[in-house]
């Protein structure tokens, strides 16, 4: 009984979290023994869970898009990943470039703050010998600090790396 009250509040928790939006209809399954399985794929026996607020996808096309006839005098526009809705504000080429300026102004503020970030953490870690302090008269204390030290620079440098691709993938 544990275990399915467990799954039915794993599956619960995954289907009304935000981060996680199901693009497929959810099945559940109760096989002959009672446990409760929840899927993606209707099974016999199984019956699809009708979840407030979901929005099932549009069913696939199968078979190339329709293309729409082109004037001869239009420019060919690049292929977009996912097609926009015809009611889509669009942003002309200058805002944009001023967005995307604004938006490279604010990402090198943050690398340079990550940057000095980093380098009072490396300052005060004294290449892996940081100087103990009073209430590190325990050493496994100490150790602890150090190892928290190194999580922080780890976790910076990741920063800054992700930031400078970020920075990079601007146009």
């Amino acid at each position: 009984m544990t275990t399915s009250v467990t799954r039915f509040a794993l599956a619960a928790g995954v289907l009304f979290s935000g981060a996680a939006e199901a693009q497929t209809t959810v099945y559940k399954c109760v096989d002959a023994q009672g446990r409760v399985e929840f899927t993606d794929t209707g099974k016999k026996g199984c019956k699809a869970l009708d979840l407030p607020g979901y929005i099932p996808a549009p069913p696939e096309r199968r078979g190339p898009a329709p293309v729409a006839p082109r004037a001869s005098n239009q420019a060919a526009a690049p292929a977009a990943s996912t097609p926009s809705p015809s009611n889509f504000p669009r942003v002309d080429t200058s805002q944009q470039r001023v967005r995307d300026d604004d938006r490279r102004g604010i990402l090198n503020e943050e690398l340079r703050a990550e940057e000095a970030k980093l380098a009072g953490l490396r300052q005060s870690f004294n290449n892996g010998e940081p100087e103990r302090q009073g209430n590190e008269r325990n050493y496994a204390k100490y150790q602890e600090r150090v190892a928290g030290m190194r999580d922080d620079i780890s976790r910076t440098e990741r920063n800054i790396e992700a930031l400078r691709r970020e920075i990079a993938n601007i146009k």
